[in-house]
């Protein structure tokens, strides 16, 4: 049997799924493109995050991706300047939630962003201006833990506004735009 591979552009306000079994309606990334049977996502963006997703008919494939071997690289803007110490205390981990317990985060990469790359995309509006200045920071982690960027940034004093995922492995979101899915041979983790 030949498996299908794909990457794809998730736009915020879609569910990472292809079911959704509740009553409020909600978007699916089967809206998006027409996958075959048995495509499911490797790893989860929230409904309120947006970026690299990849697809996938192999479970095998989804294993090794989803290992701690491979980094997963996010953008997050945040409410306020954030500062180097900030960045520095995730760097070496911060102490979070997670099912109800405290988790201290194992240690990642983490660098204030000058510059915005063009691939972001304007995204949806966050809030106005007069709310309040925001920055950029980018946060390379080989967990992923429930909701970890957001509770990373707001366990420093600076939560997050907006979340892109930019890059799996070797695999960046360079050269897909908003909604848009492409098939590849094999995933470059």
């Amino acid at each position: 049997m030949s498996h299908h591979h794909f990457l794809i552009h998730k736009p915020h306000s879609y569910l990472s799924q292809f079911v959704y079994e509740q009553k409020r309606k909600k978007r699916l990334l089967g809206a998006l493109f027409d996958f075959p049977v048995g495509t499911m996502a490797i790893g989860r963006l929230d409904e309120d995050s947006e970026g690299l997703l990849f697809l996938t008919t192999d479970g095998k494939v989804s294993a090794q991706v989803r290992s701690k071997l491979v980094e997963k690289e996010y953008y997050a803007q945040v409410d306020g300047i954030i500062t180097q110490q900030a960045v520095s205390q995730m760097t070496n981990g911060v102490e979070i939630g997670f099912n109800g317990t405290k988790y201290m985060t194992k240690n990642c990469k983490a660098s204030l962003i000058q510059q915005l790359p063009c691939f972001i995309g304007d995204g949806r509006r966050i809030r106005d201006e007069r709310h309040g200045p925001t920055s950029w920071v980018s946060i390379t982690l080989t967990e992923g833990k429930f909701r970890q960027v957001r509770k990373m940034t707001a366990a420093v004093g600076f939560p997050t506004l907006r979340l892109i995922r930019i890059r799996i492995g070797n695999t960046s979101l360079e050269g897909l735009n908003v909604g848009s899915v492409k098939e590849v041979n094999q995933f470059d983790i």
